[in-house]
């Protein structure tokens, strides 16, 4: 298995999916997934975000200047 693969497999084994029945159901779900993560993890996955949205905020001024 190449690494790609094995990054892939990974990935999979990581993802934690769920299928709403409605907005309730979904705003449960995740308030509970995210009380179940580690003060750790939520600072992490929300730096994540924040860089995640200056990236596209640099790239959007980019266009902007065209």
């Amino acid at each position: 298995m190449d690494n790609l693969a094995q990054r892939c497999a990974a990935r999979r084994e990581r993802i934690v999916a769920h299928r709403a029945k409605d907005h309730t159901d979904a705003d449960q779900w995740d308030f509970e997934f995210w009380q179940k993560q580690t003060p750790e993890m939520r600072l992490l996955a929300l730096v994540e975000l924040r860089n995640d949205l200056d990236k596209v905020r640099g790239r959007n001024r980019m266009f902007d200047a065209e």
